[in-house]
């Protein structure tokens, strides 16, 4: 019997139909492993994966391999976006046996749950060097039966391999760290085609923010910054139609994407473009961030506020179908248009992608009015062709990066709208997202109309405590304050070790408690933990809260010092650390001139309380007088300099102290 029908998860609903009697994780599927003494098969994926796709139409549809594996296994089958502590250990059970990991992912367990023999992809025959899913599923069976000690001990020796924890650290980074991971993670920079490392290339949002966040004192990382974002918005990851970006780039030049698109991808990266155009006046490079939220507004968007995980890369059973365009077809939309929109976007008889073209930006590609039409119609002609799959889970964690590009971008860019999308789904989330009973907390999705099961991990709590303080820096709303103190206080009592570093979920049932530290492409658990802690101390005056987030990024220090391009978000919080944090607070009725110097830079060191009236609800407004046109008080520690109520002596202020 097939158990995924009433899932909340769109990747396991996509399995529901399939001859394999799949179970989702939990007790009972191991309960049954023991009863029939047979080994667990524990395959985990998510809905936009394309080679999860493959998988499954190969073997999970095929009567014959799902006759073998429901004969052999007890079969689990597991969406790693809604139980990433899942994932997070039996990935790292791959990469020790395999040297290397991805998805899908296939494990073999013992009843225990303990990992004896992992893979990624399997294909159905024999191919190209790799056994068929069959045969090595044959050879596992016999393993089993025949020779159970030797496997049993194979168990143990993993089992203990996954027991150790990377070491961590008592003291945060020190400035002279910080340089040193930055020169590590220049040495990987590719001057022609921006980025770091080869082929596949990522964004490495993390390392970016990283980048962003050291600019002002280093015009090296500022070009590094620059030249990557100019190279990725001219590529074919970034879709030159509709806004937003692909998951990564197959070739060094980012032309070729793999054309998944992700909400966490896409969040960061509006908030990059952004900062990055203002910070080095790159109007350009603000224009892509505002087309990437029109993007996430129209096609990710669930109409109560919140916002979808993803869209898959495939349509129509292809890859990419959806993007792609003939030259004879871009003619046809385009009309007069065409030869403009020809010679920007490169487009070609025998195209850049099987005979189609992804559109990239030429040499010659500059915004004109023919452009614009050729686009719009593209778009329109587009939107009537079968789209990918779209995974329509909500999750928190990937909401809250949402959340705080659509603030941060309503306040800099002077965009109501945005600040109206982020309330939306704030209030989404919250009304959504939140478990009820005597330990109220996060939940980790919702699909379907209903909220899952699993509780929130460590990011979801990180991620939409940050989004929810930007909320408020933005807007001045003070139960945006609220709701984001209620949830980063939570975040020690839930997840804190012993020696600093969080936990990724509150739960021990796994064979191992996992830890997140690393930071590609979403920030960390960890890193996200720590942020979050850092802002709330910074508005409250809680040094214990500081100790503790400080304490979180200390523990990160042997990521940081060994693989440096794995911890950007831990390294941009701690560089914010070292720039000096700073409060600020602007109380007055009038107050928008003074709110308005603080959102013209990019300030991450610094947060902003902001209201009509002193606020007993915010320490940092506690006893703040203001003025009908906005008063302001600069401080470090909650205390404060005399206030001002000069747009430019704040401007002075906020620059040099």
């Amino acid at each position: 019997m097939n158990r995924l029908a009433h899932s909340t998860s769109p990747y396991l609903l996509q399995h529901a139909e399939n001859p394999v009697e799949w179970y989702e994780w939990g007790e009972e599927a191991f309960a049954d492993a023991k009863d029939r003494d047979v080994p667990v098969l524990l395959s985990v994926g998510y809905s936009a994966c394309h080679w999860c796709h493959v998988m499954a139409h190969e073997s999970f549809e095929d009567a014959l391999t799902a006759q073998e594996m429901n004969a052999s296994f007890v079969n689990i089958k597991v969406d790693r976006e809604e139980r990433p502590d899942v994932d997070a250990v039996y990935m790292e059970a791959v990469q020790a046996m395999t040297g290397q990991g991805g998805w899908p992912m296939t494990v073999w367990l013992t009843p225990e749950g303990v990992p004896f023999y992992a893979g990624t992809y399997f294909p159905k025959d024999d191919r190209g060097g790799m056994p068929s899913f069959r045969r090595v599923m044959r050879a596992i069976s016999e393993a089993w039966s025949d020779n159970r000690e030797e496997v049993e001990a194979q168990a143990n020796r993993i089992g203990q391999a996954l027991s150790t924890d990377l070491s961590t650290q008592d003291d945060l980074a020190t400035p002279s760290d910080v340089e040193a991971a930055f020169k590590s993670i220049a040495s990987t920079f590719d001057s022609g085609f921006g980025g770091f490392g080869g082929a596949p290339k990522f964004p490495q949002q993390p390392l970016l923010e990283f980048l962003l966040r050291i600019t002002p004192g280093n015009p090296e990382a500022g070009e590094m910054l620059a030249a990557t974002l100019t190279s990725m918005s001219k590529g074919g990851i970034y879709d030159q139609i509709g806004g937003g970006f692909a998951r990564y780039s197959v070739d060094r030049s980012w032309t070729v994407p793999h054309f998944e698109k992700m909400l966490y991808d896409n969040a960061q990266l509006v908030r990059l473009y952004m900062w990055t155009g203002i910070e080095l006046d790159r109007p350009d490079l603000i224009d892509v961030a505002r087309e990437t939220i029109a993007y996430l507004l129209r096609d990710l968007r669930h109409s109560g506020g919140g916002f979808f995980s993803a869209e898959d890369a495939d349509s129509e059973g292809v890859e990419g179908k959806f993007y792609v365009w003939s030259l004879d077809e871009l003619e046809e939309v385009c009309g007069e248009d065409a030869p403009a929109a020809i010679d920007a976007w490169g487009v070609t008889r025998a195209g850049n992608f099987e005979g189609q073209n992804i559109l990239v930006r030429s040499p010659r590609w500059s915004r004109s009015p023919a452009l614009e039409r050729c686009r719009q119609a593209l778009l329109e002609r587009r939107s009537h062709r079968i789209r990918p799959g779209l995974d329509d889970k909500v999750l928190a964690g990937w909401n809250g990066l949402a959340i705080r590009a659509l603030a941060e971008a309503g306040a800099a860019l002077d965009e109501p709208s945005f600040l109206e999308a982020a309330a939306q789904a704030a209030d989404f989330v919250l009304r959504n997202l939140v478990s009820e009973g005597d330990r109220q907390g996060l939940l980790r999705t919702w699909a379907k109309g209903r909220p899952g099961q699993t509780p929130g991990f460590l990011e979801d709590y990180g991620a939409l405590g940050i989004g929810l303080l930007s909320l408020y820096a933005a807007t001045g709303e003070v139960r945006w304050f609220r709701e984001a103190a209620w949830i980063i206080r939570q975040i020690p009592e839930r997840f804190a070790g012993d020696d600093g570093a969080m936990f990724t979920s509150e739960s021990d049932e796994l064979i191992k408690r996992p830890r997140d530290f690393f930071d590609n492409p979403l920030p960390s658990g960890n890193s996200l933990a720590a942020e979050a802690m850092l802002m709330l101390a910074l508005y409250t005056g809680d040094g214990e809260l500081r100790d503790r987030a400080e304490a979180n990024l200390a523990a990160v220090t042997p990521v940081l010092s060994r693989y440096p391009s794995g911890a950007g978000h831990a390294l941009a919080v701690i560089a914010s650390i070292h720039s000096g944090t700073r409060e600020l607070a602007i109380v007055g009725s009038d107050r928008g001139p003074m709110v308005d110097v603080f959102w013209s830079r990019y300030r991450p060191h610094i947060v902003l309380a902001q209201s009509e009236t002193a606020l007993d609800e915010v320490p940092l407004l506690v006893g703040r007088q203001g003025e009908p046109g906005g008063l302001g008080y600069v401080c470090s520690g909650m205390v404060c300099l005399a206030p001002t109520n000069s747009p430019a002596a704040l401007r002075s202020l906020l620059d040099n102290t």
